[in-house]
């Protein structure tokens, strides 16, 4: 028999048919500063910027970045917005006007009190290799594999001091 779920207590063990073809398309993190954080993405993660979204009106961008491996990412924007409606792993970058240029400007980012979101992960093939790589442009790193218990992790901040976990693939060794 096919694996459902695990138990615990609250996990509905069916599926409702209701939610056939959802799908967990994206996480949303604001930033101060949209040139930081998309050259962070873009370059240490190697994400792709596939929509940017002005608001006027709102006085905020949204800027949709996606790993796109094995993807073929089409230029038409329509059929690319229609792809990104399909993928997992999306992040989305809210950047309100005016945040880049107030000194102050500052994201609570959940681990400090009160706590709430955590952080967001990246499954990486090779641990070592992927903190190399974030030494060599000098990301910030709040855990390293060799600090405390858990030596199968790290934690590096983004621009706005969300935390990414990086984890190894499993099986990869």
């Amino acid at each position: 028999m096919a694996f459902n779920t695990e138990n615990a207590a609250g996990v509905h063990q069916d599926v409702p048919s209701e939610t056939d073809g959802f799908i967990f398309n994206h996480t949303m993190l604001r930033v101060v500063d949209p040139k930081a954080s998309l050259a962070f993405y873009t370059k240490v993660f190697g994400m792709r910027l596939l929509r940017q979204k002005e608001n006027p009106n709102g006085e905020f961008t949204l800027y949709f970045l996606a790993r796109t491996d094995g993807y073929d990412v089409p230029e038409d924007e329509q059929a690319r917005a229609e792809l990104m409606g399909t993928l997992p792993g999306v992040l989305e970058l809210t950047h309100n006007w005016g945040t880049e240029n107030d000194p102050n400007a500052r994201y609570h980012d959940g681990n400090a009190e009160p706590q709430g979101f955590g952080h967001i992960c990246f499954t990486v093939p090779d641990l070592q290799a992927a903190c190399d790589w974030m030494d060599t442009n000098d990301v910030t790193f709040k855990k390293r594999p060799e600090d405390g218990r858990m030596s199968n992790i790290a934690f590096v901040k983004d621009p706005d001091g969300y935390w990414i976990e990086l984890v190894e693939h499993s099986g990869n060794k």
